[in-house]
């Protein structure tokens, strides 16, 4: 087991004023070797914590000065200290298979950890967990978690994970939930294959066997152009519209039976089949917003307020996945704006985006220029890079945003980039932030991705 080395020293904490610093490796707590940042943070939280710490080949204990629950100042390089729980599936839908060869080593692990589904929000299959596992969750509490289902026929489900143990995992599954843990849960519909007849029954058991599930998100199947699966395809307008009809149809029982809808379908359904975004209260909360789920109707629930003139601070919608405090983010990939942006020229603010992006802001594009003040205009990027019907703003890399840009001969002010196709300063296709910013005839401002952050970065 290897231990993790620390990243980030918050001045004037606890363990600044122990004198740790970045490099240290992390050996024990109170001489306890945690396997992971879920049990070192457990540790940490008591009273004066002594630390076994290496630097330089020399072991040294260091004991700090902190009251219980009190942050010890502390960012680890890993989550997992042990090793990751690789998932032994060979699903044919994952991306992961999908992805062109020669990419960062990082993009092709598979995981299947139920440490990093209660970190990160990662959705785990469950067919390589186990009593032990079973025995930890309880008794820590570790909750939420997330579940791929995709078919609760034990031979359709084993067919899709290519993992015999798939038809049998999901007892796992209804152990969790009679013990009390909450689990959100996932289809990924792949038409012919388990949507029809097949949802129809998962949803109708989902109810029978799991009604404790908080929520099921239900999201349509990737492909790139690296794809080898030649029975795989994409939703077309009507498959993905019979789909909605269904999911609806298990909204309305649901709610019936438990109280709640518990089903809801991405945003990328519903701009596939061409049909409105339900209205807000529609997604109970938003429970599966960065999977996806409900992404367009919060950010028109946001614009609506901004042109009220709301002032008080939006709620968090995002269902976006939480770290404990010293968890790094190499699991969930880290936004962040990268210093200070340009101010820009005057002119249209051209507002880079996938085409499903673009599908979502061309009906309010209008109204946002009239909060901006200045002309707008959507730049949808396509995704050469990964090609199939990837078109997800989150999956925009550099060299198709550079090609973009490139061949642009309109009257830019500036390019707004949402934060969602970086990895720190990094685009997936690991090409860096200042590249692009190099050949744009204009300043490239990185946007947070809510209506508001797109405001600020057109107008600031």
């Amino acid at each position: 087991m290897s231990h993790p080395t620390v990243l980030e020293v918050v001045p004037g904490s606890p363990a600044a004023n122990a004198g740790l610093d970045i490099g240290d490796e992390l050996v024990a707590v109170n001489g306890v070797v945690p396997t992971d940042v879920i049990e070192y943070q457990q540790l940490i939280d008591d009273p004066d914590p002594e630390l076994t710490v290496a630097r330089a080949g020399t072991h040294t204990k260091v004991r700090l000065d902190k009251a219980a629950g009190e942050p010890v100042g502390l960012r680890l390089n890993a989550s997992i200290f042990d090793r990751v729980q690789t998932c032994d599936n060979h699903c044919e839908f994952c991306f992961i298979y999908q992805l062109p060869p020669g990419m960062r080593k990082t993009l092709y692990l598979k995981d299947d950890d139920y440490r990093l589904s209660f970190l990160y929000g990662n959705f785990t299959t469950l067919t390589r967990f186990t009593e032990l596992d079973l025995a930890r969750v309880v008794e820590e509490r570790l909750g939420p978690l997330y579940v791929s289902i995709h078919a609760t026929d034990p031979e359709v489900r084993s067919r899709m994970l290519r993992n015999a143990r798939g038809g049998t995992s999901l007892r796992w599954l209804r152990a969790l939930l009679e013990r009390g843990v909450t689990v959100h849960g996932q289809l990924v519909l792949c038409p012919g294959i388990n949507n029809g007849a097949v949802f129809e029954r998962t949803a109708a058991e989902i109810l029978a066997r799991y009604s404790k599930l908080a929520t099921v998100g239900i999201v349509p199947l990737g492909l790139s152009r690296y794809n080898t699966e030649e029975h795989l395809y994409p939703h077309s307008q009507e498959e993905a519209a019979a789909d909605l009809d269904a999911v609806h149809f298990w909204q309305d029982r649901a709610l019936e039976m438990v109280g709640h809808r518990m089903f809801f379908a991405s945003d990328e359904l519903y701009l596939r089949a061409g049909m409105e975004i339900p209205p807000s209260e529609a997604y109970e909360g938003f429970a599966q917003h960065e999977n996806g789920i409900g992404m367009v109707r919060a950010f028109y629930d946001e614009l609506e307020a901004i042109e009220a003139g709301d002032d008080e601070t939006p709620p968090v919608v995002s269902g976006e996945w939480r770290t404990i405090p010293s968890a790094p983010a190499e699991f969930y990939r880290a936004r962040k704006h990268s210093g200070s942006d340009p101010t820009g020229e005057p002119g249209p603010a051209a507002i880079l985006t996938g085409p499903y992006g673009e599908m979502a802001l061309r009906p309010v594009l209008g109204r946002m220029e009239t909060l901006a003040r200045r002309p707008l205009r959507l730049m949808s990027v396509p995704n050469e890079f990964f090609g199939g019907n990837t078109g997800v703003a989150g999956l925009l890399t550099g060299s198709d945003v550079m090609r973009a840009i490139r061949s642009d001969v309109e009257p830019t002010g500036r390019y707004l980039l949402p934060d969602v196709a970086l990895s720190g300063d990094t685009f997936l296709d690991d090409v860096p932030l200042d590249e692009v910013r190099n050949i744009a005839q204009a300043p490239l401002i990185v946007a947070t991705t809510t209506a508001g952050g797109l405001l600020e970065a057109a107008v600031r």
